[in-house]
């Protein structure tokens, strides 16, 4: 097995990254990285910190040149940050010791590590935008086709009550909307420009460190935080928590369509479902189980970032190193989930007939919450609660519908009391409220 699943030949339909998993590469990185050295050397230049026509040929440079990632790896190693070497290359690619002297002039590496990164979480969170856009229409219109379709909700794993299963879909969809919602607050407040010099003071750039800052995040399209955030990691975790958020709800998405196509319940069906290589009859629900192994990939490593938000001092090399090591993999898991969850939302097929079959077969258990308050309109709520409790222990334990029982005891129950049909509460409504919402977007 490859070290990781999104760089694997063999896994990468199973995990799919789409475009997400090109800007997770050393040459998107250094390209990035390059891009900033390029935009801070023509900022430079317009506020004549360093000459125009070096900073022109710097920021040329930038667009033109390209690095081998391998070529850098022996001083990176020595050095711990790939910065020195990339700049080195660089210098020398460009072939012009005039100009190539102010490339980098004035900055530290985590300026120019942090702010690619930066670039490149920019196109993470546009990519999944737009998957996540697909995914909610797909969703919005099967929730509004199925918005009275009845099915038993589920508590604890077991029949609870009735639902729709547009109000199932709504369940997951209003979250994701709420995460979709939430991108341009997080765009403006966390994709961080970093100019802030070795120890974060910008002592080497001068009293023109806030303006050079200033233009360099307008330059790059970034938000311009004021002031250094090497040890604050805040723009990073604020990111990662919208991803993992994310994933999460994918995940609880992923659990319950395995749950309702498992053997026995069965009211849900994939038209792109897995095969076993033994059992010719298995269907196995592998982009939903997928999607949990996602969320639960994230949680931990979610974990692991938090924990090396405690910098040391004004850098800290473990708990940036982990930083590296953690926010691909989270990041690409994200990317990976949202692919999937496009395919799966396009795959899904309700049998609506099981569905309807649970509600209105069997002992018809689900009805003793609605019956329960249909006594409560004749006896103290606790007696009719008690009521309920023993007229439920007889129908397991005769093998009687609840609703024959009821009927026995009570004769002039209204048969709504007793029809899950008609007990569906808030469930359409929430439906369409998920489908007015997307429409809305």
């Amino acid at each position: 097995m490859a070290a990781s699943v999104f760089d694997s030949p063999l896994y990468a339909q199973l995990f799919p990254t789409g475009e997400a998993g090109r800007l997770f590469s050393d040459s998107a990185a250094i390209r990035a990285m390059l891009l900033v050295e390029g935009a801070l050397a023509k900022a430079q230049g317009q506020a004549g910190v360093i000459p125009e026509v070096s900073a022109a040929a710097i920021h040329r440079a930038s667009l033109e040149i390209q690095i081998d990632p391998g070529a850098l790896a022996q001083e990176t190693g020595q050095n711990g940050v790939c910065i020195p070497a990339l700049v080195n290359a660089f210098r020398a690619e460009m072939n012009a010791p005039e100009h190539a002297q102010f490339v980098h002039w004035g900055a530290t590496s985590q300026d120019i590590i942090d702010t690619g990164l930066m670039l490149r979480l920019r196109q993470v969170l546009s990519l999944a935008e737009a998957d996540l856009k697909a995914m909610l229409d797909q969703l919005a219109q099967m929730a509004d086709a199925h918005a009275d379709t009845p099915m038993a909700a589920r508590t604890y794993g077991r029949v609870s009550t009735p639902t729709t299963w547009g109000a199932v879909i709504a369940q997951w969809g209003m979250p994701l909307l709420d995460t979709l919602e939430a991108l341009p607050v997080l765009r403006g407040t966390s994709l961080c420009v970093s100019l802030s010099g070795a120890s974060g003071t910008a002592s080497a750039l001068g009293a023109e460190a806030p303006a050079l800052r200033a233009a360099l995040a307008e330059s790059l399209g970034l938000r311009d935080p004021g002031r250094s955030w090497h040890t604050d990691r805040g723009p990073i975790t604020s990111i990662v928590d919208w991803m993992v958020g994310l994933t999460s709800t994918l995940g609880s998405m992923g659990a319950t369509l395995s749950a309702l196509a498992a053997s026995g319940v069965e009211e849900v069906r994939f038209n792109a479902a897995g095969g076993s290589s033994t059992m010719p009859q298995k269907q196995n629900p592998v982009q939903a189980e997928t999607l949990i192994a996602l969320a639960h990939q994230t949680s931990g490593l979610q974990n692991t970032l938090n924990a090396v938000g405690l910098h040391q001092h004004q850098r800290d090399g473990a708990a940036w190193f982990t930083e590296w090591m953690t926010l691909p993999q989270i990041a690409l898991s994200c990317a990976a989930a949202i692919q999937i969850a496009v395919k799966l939302s396009e795959s899904l097929a309700p049998d609506t007939q099981r569905m309807k079959a649970v509600l209105t077969e069997g002992l018809g258990l689900v009805q003793a919450e609605a019956l329960s308050f249909a006594l409560a309109e004749r006896m103290p709520r606790p007696q009719a609660q008690a009521a309920v409790k023993d007229l439920c222990a007889r129908a397991l334990a005769e093998g009687t519908p609840l609703q024959t029982l009821a009927r026995d005891a009570y004769p002039d129950l209204s048969e709504g009391a007793l029809d899950p049909l008609s007990n569906l509460g808030q469930a359409p409504s929430d439906a369409r409220s998920f489908v007015a919402r997307v429409r809305a977007l």
